[in-house]
């Protein structure tokens, strides 16, 4: 008996819709994660890029449970200058710019190496119902 590899030219990548309108975000981003790391497929392997990808609508409307809305920050500072550690608050993040939200939330659940740099690029997140990847068929992906 033979262990399977999976080889990533050989994978037959998919395009999956998830609407994200009032889905709690943990939810949205645990579907899209398994999606474009290839776990829904029987041919998963952990080092290879075996996943589809994801296109996420409605990203604006996305619900945060509890206080998050308030209570949960975002901080980012630059390597340059000393002290500049900029922090916000997930309200301000969605007036600002809403897609950030998802795209955070699936960017920490995917490995932090080269691998998950390459897994990332398949994860489209719009504001809006309107997306420019309708001649790829896309395909509903129901949030449990």
């Amino acid at each position: 008996m033979k262990t399977f590899s999976a080889k990533a030219e050989s994978v037959n990548r998919q395009w999956w819709i998830i609407d994200a309108k009032d889905q709690v975000l943990g939810q949205v981003a645990v579907a899209a994660a398994n999606l474009i790391r290839g776990k829904t497929r029987p041919t998963f392997t952990p080092n290879v890029d075996t996943g589809d990808f994801v296109v996420v609508i409605n990203a604006d409307k996305v619900k945060l449970t509890g206080k998050k809305e308030t209570q949960k920050i975002y901080t980012s500072k630059t390597a340059v200058y000393i002290g500049n550690q900029k922090v916000e608050t997930a309200e301000k993040v969605r007036q600002r710019r809403p897609e950030l939200l998802v795209h955070r939330a699936v960017k920490g659940m995917v490995p932090h190496n080269r691998l998950g740099n390459k897994i990332i690029t398949k994860l489209k997140v719009y504001v809006g119902e309107e997306h420019p990847h309708a001649a790829q068929n896309p395909k509903t992906f129901a949030v449990a």
